[in-house]
């Protein structure tokens, strides 16, 4: 009897790529977080001391406040994100980004407000504890946002040609953004500057410009959000189900060749390249986000240049960054191979805004000035800022970057198996489990 021939499995339809205009509409995504971190880091000190006529402590315990917050935030909204089924029918990752959009909407335009209860005669303390709690809240949202957003990318797309070309275009619009916080700052300082009462130094009267930056910020980033919101599509998680892999979700692909690292949250603690590009990305962001808090407060104390150039120079910055958004080179491909993303970007970030916020507070703490905005000192002490400070950073990330080539990167992790009813299937013993890739 001949035997009967078994039926050939039908090919697996490989991942149609994704549209230009979903690309587009993810990217949009980010624009409000980007520019309210543009006018954040570049203009929150400026304003605080020289419109509001904050002391440095002050001013730099706010900015840390903020930086807290947020570093806080994050690792925890990545690890509940991780987990989370989303909003009824809306995807997990949009939920938290729709939340942390609405904090920032409503919390981000009376940090660049006066104090609306506060008179002349207002005790400083009292207008801190009155701008903390908005800070709080704008941070929280901006942590609930960037991190719903960047691990909505291994979700979107599949192979790494695709998530690095989709952090291109968020890295594009990213620019972008602060493109349009300098272009509109520097239009609001010529059109005050050209009335007949112009005064080339900043001060109370600039408060206006301020204010009205803030609120433009925030409704241009409302907009893109909608963008984002109507036009990315998310694959929504049944209610009552963990988003997290458990014993009960299917590990297995249909081709053993398809098979993936998987790494939870907590395998990336006992990982030392976690910690290697930690250190060196917290780095490379302090050089970045000191530079952006300090540059107009140089240019204003250190040059004595008019004010219409603290907007002038970032935007230059901006124009030649934007340009270099097309050679980006895939340096972080395997942060989108686990299902733990949301965690290590947030992870990853809680150094970076830790760093920043105590490196801010550490250099009001040494002003030369701690009584007056300004003394004969400043000039000098906003240069070794700029020099000094950022270039002792760029030296510690060289090293850091030099470790790394000594000791390349090496992601262990445990071989994907299904459990099923009657316990583990096709699991590997526990001399064979553990595997390693290394990470060029």
């Amino acid at each position: 009897m001949a035997e009967r021939a078994l039926p050939l499995p039908l090919p697996v339809r490989a991942a149609e790529a994704l549209p230009l205009r979903s690309r587009l509409s993810f990217a949009a995504g980010h624009f409000q977080n980007d520019a309210c971190a543009a006018l954040w880091f570049t203009y929150l000190l400026l304003f605080l001391h020289s419109a509001l006529g904050f002391g440095h402590r002050a001013a730099g315990a706010l900015l840390l406040a903020g930086q807290l917050a947020d570093g806080l935030c994050t690792p925890l909204l990545g690890y509940e994100t991780d987990r989370s089924a989303g909003c009824g029918r809306y995807g997990r990752r949009k939920s938290w980004h729709l939340a942390g959009t609405t904090c920032v909407l409503v919390s981000f335009p009376f940090i660049f407000n006066p104090c609306l209860a506060c008179k002349e005669n207002t005790p400083q303390w009292a207008a801190f504890i009155y701008y903390l709690p908005f800070i709080i809240i704008f941070q929280f949202g901006w942590a609930a946002t960037q991190v719903s957003h960047l691990s909505l990318i291994p979700e979107l797309v599949t192979s790494d040609h695709e998530k690095v070309e989709l952090t291109a275009f968020r890295y594009a619009f990213t620019v972008m953004a602060n493109i349009t916080v300098y272009g509109l700052a520097w239009l609001l300082l010529n059109f005050q500057v050209d009335q007949p009462e112009r005064i080339e130094h900043l001060g109370p009267q600039d408060v206006p410009i301020f204010r009205n930056l803030s609120l433009i910020v925030v409704g241009l980033g409302a907009v893109f959000s909608l963008i984002f919101h109507l036009g990315t599509k998310e694959k929504p998680y049944p209610w009552g189900s963990s988003a997290q892999p458990e014993e009960s979700t299917p590990l297995l692909q249909k081709e053993p060749r398809a098979l993936r690292p998987l790494l939870l949250w907590r395998d990336w603690l006992w990982e030392p390249a976690f910690y290697q590009v930690a250190v060196l990305y917290m780095s490379t962001r302090l050089i970045v986000n000191l530079s952006q808090a300090y540059i107009a407060m140089y240019l204003t104390n250190s040059l004595l240049l008019p004010k219409k150039y603290i907007a002038t120079i970032p935007l230059v910055m901006y124009v030649s960054g934007f340009l270099s958004s097309f050679l980006m080179k895939p340096v972080n491909k395997w942060l989108g191979r686990n299902h733990s993303s949301a965690f290590v970007y947030g992870a990853m970030s809680f150094t970076d805004k830790m760093a920043n916020g105590l490196a801010v507070m550490a250099i009001q703490n040494l002003h030369p000035c701690p009584s007056e905005l300004c003394c004969s000192e400043c000039a000098s002490f906003y240069h070794w800022v700029m020099v000094g400070v950022t270039g002792g950073v760029a030296v510690a990330a060289i090293a850091c970057l030099c470790c790394i080539m000594v000791w390349p990167i090496h992601v262990r992790y445990h071989a994907a198996c299904l459990r099923g009813l009657r316990g583990a299937e096709g699991c590997p013993g526990a001399e064979g489990a553990d595997r390693s890739t290394r990470i060029n």
